[in-house]
């Protein structure tokens, strides 16, 4: 198999988990309930932490050593460009959060559904651009990331992508979208993932001394999609203690896929 094909088939694999997610549509009758919802958002919280630390800053810190350069700068400048980054889109782009009245980004006459499946896909570009730098950093030299690692990351970012993708479909049909829709809608949030994954490897392939920079943004990006919206989602009204259970379960997932294929 080609390193191209590799790549091509390990950046896809998150898009399936939102595809897959997304057509449950077709089989639940109705939406999730709250304890469920809550515990898929702490899943996916702590899917999304341990990938930043075991798939993203610890190899980036390894390769800039490799480099001969002050191991920790691109972990930390990268990590805070990343955070940075996702702020800006976060204060620009209208989007609504699911049992959320109020839309967050600049004001906007888009419809609720339209900046409910905006929320969403803000939340898949620091996933597609996580799946792309680690698989480019795969077939890079002084790299430290495995074949393995990187696919063990793509399949990590698909399991949280499945419940990610239902819950953003589901209650689309709530709001009087037909299921066909809610599913296709579903879908495209999930597109900017190959597509953020495919730029991120062109960009990386063009400049190889800052992947360990690009490394440690795309954490960065994932890490404030986790503090600043699922966990917050996860913690609010009743049952969260299934929201920090959800946490520990994905974090253990995660960490256990990239150490043990890693």
């Amino acid at each position: 198999m080609s390193n191209i094909t590799q790549i091509l088939i390990g950046i896809t694999i998150p898009f399936i988990g939102t595809a897959l997610g997304s057509s449950m549509v077709f089989s639940l009758k109705r939406e999730m309930k709250p304890f469920v919802q809550k515990f898929l958002l702490g899943f996916a919280s702590g899917v999304m932490m341990a990938a930043s630390v075991w798939s993203l800053l610890i190899p980036a810190i390894d390769m800039e050593k490799k480099y001969g350069g002050i191991s920790w700068v691109p972990a930390v400048v990268g990590f805070l460009l990343g955070i940075g980054f996702l702020l800006l889109l976060d204060s620009v782009i209208p989007h609504l959060h699911i049992d959320s009245a109020k839309p967050e980004g600049k004001r906007s006459k888009l419809e609720k559904n339209t900046m409910l499946i905006l929320a969403v896909t803000l939340h898949n570009i620091p996933e597609g651009m996580a799946a792309g730098v680690v698989f480019a950093g795969v077939f890079a030299s002084s790299s430290t990331i495995s074949l393995a690692g990187a696919f063990a990351l793509s399949i990590g970012i698909a399991i949280q992508n499945f419940p990610e993708g239902a819950i953003i479909s589901m209650p689309l049909i709530g709001n009087g979208v037909r299921r066909r829709k809610a599913f296709l809608y579903g879908v495209l949030s999930g597109v900017v993932e190959p597509v953020g994954a495919i730029i991120t490897i062109l960009l990386t392939s063009l400049i190889i001394p800052i992947l360990p920079y690009l490394l440690s943004f795309a954490a960065g990006a994932m890490i404030y999609v986790v503090v600043d919206e699922l966990i917050p989602e996860a913690q609010s009204g009743d049952h969260s203690n299934i929201g920090t259970i959800g946490v520990a379960i994905g974090f253990a997932l995660m960490m256990l896929l990239d150490v043990a294929l890693g």
